[in-house]
């Protein structure tokens, strides 16, 4: 239990062999992007940020040389403003918007002037806001990453205090192990938390897994509302013959051994890696693996290039880096020999009558000696469904547009409600329900 200093990370982590793909501006950097901007009136960016930012208004205060205040305008709107800046896919977000793209020119770099603003008043040490007036309330939170932290931290501006519930022994879900190194680092994930908790009145207990260790039960009986933040849980994994081979890794388990585990490092043999998936956590994978000095990174996925569900800007970086891909490959079976994996072997597939099919006889094999599973991650928000009122689909908590569930204690948002978007869809939905579950209290 603490509302104290966060539990200490490894030094010796592999993640820190990964460079910043999206290094900072320099000052004369920043004033010279920010003078680009227009500052369209009814910005398109604007409604594309899932959290609202007035990004014309933060950046004209950047172009001014009001850096604090551009802080102070995306942190009003976006909590996690430092993190978001790193890791939000912008080209698909508010960079695609911007006008500029329409002159066929290139849209301001919205991202890295936000990085600018915030990475400014935290090194400054400025903090822009307090606890409001205690209220008496309580508010239980399940999983302590970016969306019950958002959801907290609105809380603690409201007047209502926190106590959130986290099953591991750190804090920061997606942002401290499951976000790729090169985007985001665990200590500048701590270092967000530390800022967001510095309020005050947000109690994380560490360790304490709901459904195990803390009964549903007790927390409708103990608090006076509860919002439920967690994330995905385990990597899904094929099941096919050789699929649990010790040379065949879960795509999550490695990202988070990597970012958190003190002394991990990658088997010197390692030279082709086969990456299963099609998705944004594979290609962080495969990025990973070049990054770490790995000669042959490939990409197995069972439709093409065109279809892969992953960011093409991602896509586009990992290939410059050296990545390759294997199309219309669904596997089969994890070969294996005495010394380990030596192949995946795959059937050819094609689409047939609208859906995809494995055509005969055309087996093959690619050649590797370790396979990575990315190909999803389970839903953890189960155990919800078995409160009265609260409706999963799909494994997902069922919401309205301010995470209110169909029962009126419970909330949620974040991945347990949308499946898994980004952490600037968890900071937007955190915050709106924390506003739901504030007017619901004061209105008891």
């Amino acid at each position: 239990m603490s509302e104290g200093p966060l539990p200490p990370l490894p030094e010796d982590r592999l993640e820190k062999k990964l460079p910043d793909r999206k290094p900072p501006l320099s000052r004369h950097e920043a004033l010279v992007e920010a003078d680009r901007c227009l500052y369209c009136v009814d910005a398109p960016c604007i409604p594309s940020c899932p959290t609202e930012i007035d990004i014309p208004e933060f950046i004209r205060r950047i172009a001014t040389g009001n850096v604090e205040g551009s802080a102070k305008v995306i942190l009003e709107s976006n909590i996690l403003g430092l993190s978001c800046a790193r890791v939000c896919p912008t080209e698909v977000l508010c960079e695609s918007t911007c006008v500029y793209n329409e002159m066929d020119e290139q849209p301001i770099k919205i991202g890295k002037l936000q990085r600018h603003a915030t990475e400014h008043v935290y090194d400054e040490g400025v903090h822009f806001f307090e606890a409001g007036e205690d209220t008496g309330k309580t508010v239980a939170l399940v999983g302590a990453g970016p969306a019950s932290l958002a959801c907290a931290h609105e809380l603690r501006r409201l007047g209502h205090r926190c106590v959130i519930f986290e099953a591991r022994q750190r804090p920061g879900g997606l942002n401290t192990n499951g976000v790729a190194p090169y985007k985001l680092q665990a200590d500048d994930a701590f270092r967000e938390i530390g800022y967001v908790t510095e309020i005050g009145g947000i109690d994380v207990r560490y360790g304490k897994a709901v459904g195990t260790d803390v009964d549903v039960a007790d927390l409708e009986r103990d608090y006076d509302a509860v919002f439920v933040g967690v994330g995905l849980g385990p990597d899904n994994w094929l099941d096919i013959p050789g699929a649990r081979s010790d040379d065949v890794w879960g795509a999550v388990d490695f990202i988070e051994r990597l970012k958190t585990d003190d002394g991990y490092a990658l088997p010197e043999d390692v030279a082709h890696v086969a990456v299963v998936g099609g998705g944004n956590t594979a290609i962080d994978v495969v990025r990973e693996m070049l990054g770490l000095g790995v000669e042959d990174v490939m990409l197995v996925y069972r439709k093409d290039e065109a279809t892969m569900s992953g960011y093409t800007h991602e896509w586009d970086y990992a290939k410059k880096e050296g990545a390759r891909g294997v199309w219309w490959a669904q596997p089969a079976e994890i070969v294996a020999d005495d010394e380990g994996v030596t192949a995946v072997r795959c059937h050819r597939t094609e689409f047939a009558d609208g859906r995809l099919v494995e055509i005969d006889g055309s087996d093959f094999e690619v050649a590797c000696d370790l396979v990575v599973m990315a190909i999803g991650q389970s839903k953890l928000g189960a155990i919800f469904g078995e409160v009265d009122g609260v409706s999963l689909d799909r494994g997902r908590i069922v919401v309205d547009d301010h995470g209110r569930t169909g029962n009126s204690h419970y909330f949620a948002g974040g991945d347990a409600a949308n499946g898994g978007k980004e952490v600037v869809n968890a900071a937007a939905e955190g915050k709106r329900a924390a506003r739901a579950i504030d007017a619901q209290l004061r209105s008891n």
